[in-house]
Protein backbone atom coordinates (compact mmCIF):
# COMPACT_ATOMS: atom_id res chain seq x y z
CA UNK A 1 0.00 0.00 0.00
CA UNK A 2 2.04 3.01 -1.35
CA UNK A 3 -0.76 5.00 -1.30
CA UNK A 4 -1.40 7.66 1.04
CA UNK A 5 -4.78 7.37 1.06
CA UNK A 6 -7.35 5.19 -0.67
CA UNK A 7 -10.85 5.07 -0.83
CA UNK A 8 -12.37 2.00 1.67
CA UNK A 9 -15.49 0.05 0.50
CA UNK A 10 -17.47 -2.51 2.89
CA UNK A 11 -18.99 -5.50 1.11
CA UNK A 12 -20.43 -8.68 2.71
CA UNK A 13 -18.42 -11.17 1.10
CA UNK A 14 -17.92 -10.23 -2.71
CA UNK A 15 -15.23 -7.55 -2.35
CA UNK A 16 -12.98 -9.89 -5.14
CA UNK A 17 -16.04 -10.50 -7.34
CA UNK A 18 -17.18 -6.52 -7.17
CA UNK A 19 -13.79 -5.24 -7.97
CA UNK A 20 -13.16 -7.74 -10.83
CA UNK A 21 -16.66 -6.53 -12.17
CA UNK A 22 -15.23 -2.63 -11.55
CA UNK A 23 -12.25 -3.21 -13.34
CA UNK A 24 -13.82 -4.91 -16.32
CA UNK A 25 -16.19 -1.33 -16.75
CA UNK A 26 -14.60 1.07 -15.95
CA UNK A 27 -11.35 2.69 -17.95
CA UNK A 28 -7.96 2.70 -16.13
CA UNK A 29 -9.03 0.76 -13.29
CA UNK A 30 -7.03 -3.29 -12.12
CA UNK A 31 -7.66 -5.59 -9.51
CA UNK A 32 -4.31 -5.50 -7.51
CA UNK A 33 -3.34 -7.03 -4.52
CA UNK A 34 -5.59 -9.69 -2.93
CA UNK A 35 -5.35 -10.46 0.68
CA UNK A 36 -6.31 -13.76 2.55
CA UNK A 37 -7.41 -13.83 5.92
CA UNK A 38 -4.97 -15.95 7.92
CA UNK A 39 -7.40 -17.48 10.44
CA UNK A 40 -11.18 -18.56 10.58
CA UNK A 41 -13.38 -15.96 11.69
CA UNK A 42 -17.09 -15.53 11.58
CA UNK A 43 -18.40 -16.24 8.32
CA UNK A 44 -14.78 -16.17 6.76
CA UNK A 45 -12.83 -18.99 6.87
CA UNK A 46 -8.79 -18.97 6.97
CA UNK A 47 -7.79 -18.28 3.37
CA UNK A 48 -10.69 -16.32 2.16
CA UNK A 49 -9.85 -13.23 0.80
CA UNK A 50 -10.40 -10.31 3.07
CA UNK A 51 -9.03 -7.59 1.07
CA UNK A 52 -9.16 -6.70 -2.37
CA UNK A 53 -6.13 -3.12 -3.34
CA UNK A 54 -7.30 -1.88 -7.06
CA UNK A 55 -7.12 1.12 -8.81
CA UNK A 56 -10.64 2.39 -9.71
CA UNK A 57 -10.65 4.90 -12.52
CA UNK A 58 -6.76 5.96 -11.41
CA UNK A 59 -7.73 5.87 -7.80
CA UNK A 60 -6.55 3.94 -5.42
CA UNK A 61 -9.66 1.86 -3.46
CA UNK A 62 -9.23 -1.15 -0.44
CA UNK A 63 -12.30 -3.52 -1.06
CA UNK A 64 -13.28 -5.66 2.40
CA UNK A 65 -15.06 -8.17 3.01
CA UNK A 66 -16.22 -7.20 6.14
CA UNK A 67 -19.48 -9.26 6.86
CA UNK A 68 -23.20 -7.67 6.52
CA UNK A 69 -23.22 -5.35 9.66
CA UNK A 70 -23.21 -2.33 7.22
CA UNK A 71 -24.66 -1.54 4.26
CA UNK A 72 -23.55 1.26 1.54
CA UNK A 73 -26.62 4.52 1.82
CA UNK A 74 -26.73 7.65 -0.09
CA UNK A 75 -24.48 9.93 1.69
CA UNK A 76 -22.02 8.15 -0.74
CA UNK A 77 -21.92 7.82 -4.11
CA UNK A 78 -18.68 7.06 -7.07
CA UNK A 79 -18.77 9.63 -9.52
CA UNK A 80 -17.94 8.66 -13.13
CA UNK A 81 -17.08 11.89 -15.80
CA UNK A 82 -18.21 10.69 -19.31
CA UNK A 83 -16.98 12.17 -22.40
CA UNK A 84 -20.00 11.51 -24.62
CA UNK A 85 -23.59 9.22 -24.76
CA UNK A 86 -22.32 6.35 -25.39
CA UNK A 87 -19.78 5.90 -22.54
CA UNK A 88 -22.65 7.42 -20.46
CA UNK A 89 -24.63 4.41 -21.76
CA UNK A 90 -22.00 1.72 -21.45
CA UNK A 91 -21.28 2.47 -17.97
CA UNK A 92 -24.87 3.19 -17.11
CA UNK A 93 -26.14 0.02 -18.55
CA UNK A 94 -23.45 -2.20 -17.00
CA UNK A 95 -24.28 -1.06 -13.65
CA UNK A 96 -27.78 -1.29 -13.72
CA UNK A 97 -28.12 -4.47 -15.80
CA UNK A 98 -26.07 -6.34 -13.60
CA UNK A 99 -28.36 -6.38 -10.68
CA UNK A 100 -28.03 -2.89 -9.92
CA UNK A 101 -30.61 -0.31 -9.97
CA UNK A 102 -31.93 2.89 -11.53
CA UNK A 103 -32.39 5.91 -8.89
CA UNK A 104 -32.32 9.88 -10.46
CA UNK A 105 -30.93 12.51 -12.28
CA UNK A 106 -27.85 10.56 -13.12
CA UNK A 107 -27.65 8.17 -10.17
CA UNK A 108 -27.64 4.77 -9.98
CA UNK A 109 -27.07 1.63 -7.58
CA UNK A 110 -24.76 -1.52 -8.52
CA UNK A 111 -26.10 -4.25 -6.99
CA UNK A 112 -23.27 -4.60 -4.08
CA UNK A 113 -25.73 -1.41 -3.00
CA UNK A 114 -23.09 0.97 -4.17
CA UNK A 115 -24.48 4.52 -5.49
CA UNK A 116 -22.96 6.10 -8.45
CA UNK A 117 -23.36 8.97 -10.77
CA UNK A 118 -22.84 9.06 -13.96
CA UNK A 119 -22.22 12.22 -14.86
CA UNK A 120 -21.79 13.78 -18.67
CA UNK A 121 -19.10 17.02 -18.30
CA UNK A 122 -21.80 17.78 -20.86
CA UNK A 123 -24.27 18.02 -18.00
CA UNK A 124 -21.51 19.97 -15.40
CA UNK A 125 -21.08 22.36 -18.36
CA UNK A 126 -24.92 22.88 -18.79
CA UNK A 127 -25.54 23.45 -14.98
CA UNK A 128 -22.73 26.17 -14.91
CA UNK A 129 -24.00 27.79 -17.56
CA UNK A 130 -22.69 31.64 -16.84
CA UNK A 131 -26.51 31.90 -18.85
CA UNK A 132 -28.35 31.75 -15.63
CA UNK A 133 -31.73 30.95 -17.54
CA UNK A 134 -30.17 28.64 -19.82
CA UNK A 135 -28.49 26.85 -16.45
CA UNK A 136 -31.79 26.67 -14.88
CA UNK A 137 -33.45 24.74 -18.36
CA UNK A 138 -30.80 22.28 -18.14
CA UNK A 139 -31.09 21.59 -14.38
CA UNK A 140 -34.93 21.41 -15.07
CA UNK A 141 -34.52 18.58 -17.50
CA UNK A 142 -32.22 16.74 -15.69
CA UNK A 143 -34.90 16.57 -12.80
CA UNK A 144 -36.56 14.62 -14.81
CA UNK A 145 -34.67 11.77 -15.99
CA UNK A 146 -32.80 8.56 -14.60
CA UNK A 147 -29.98 8.57 -16.90
CA UNK A 148 -28.59 11.15 -18.33
CA UNK A 149 -29.58 12.05 -21.73
CA UNK A 150 -27.01 14.81 -23.28
CA UNK A 151 -28.95 15.94 -26.31
CA UNK A 152 -32.49 16.42 -24.15
CA UNK A 153 -30.04 18.73 -21.81
CA UNK A 154 -28.17 20.49 -24.22
CA UNK A 155 -31.63 21.25 -26.08
CA UNK A 156 -33.15 22.50 -22.44
CA UNK A 157 -30.17 24.55 -22.64
CA UNK A 158 -30.78 26.11 -25.45
CA UNK A 159 -34.33 26.38 -24.70
CA UNK A 160 -35.67 24.07 -27.75
CA UNK A 161 -37.41 21.52 -24.87
CA UNK A 162 -40.44 22.02 -24.05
Amino acid sequence: MANKASVFLWFDSDALEAAQFYADTFPDSAVGNITRSSLDVPGAPAGSVQVVEMTLCGLPYILLNGGPQEAPNDRYSLQVHTDDQAETDRLWNALTGNGGAEIACGWCKDRWGYRWQITPRALMTAIADPDREAARRAMEAMMTMTKIDIAAIEAARRGLAG
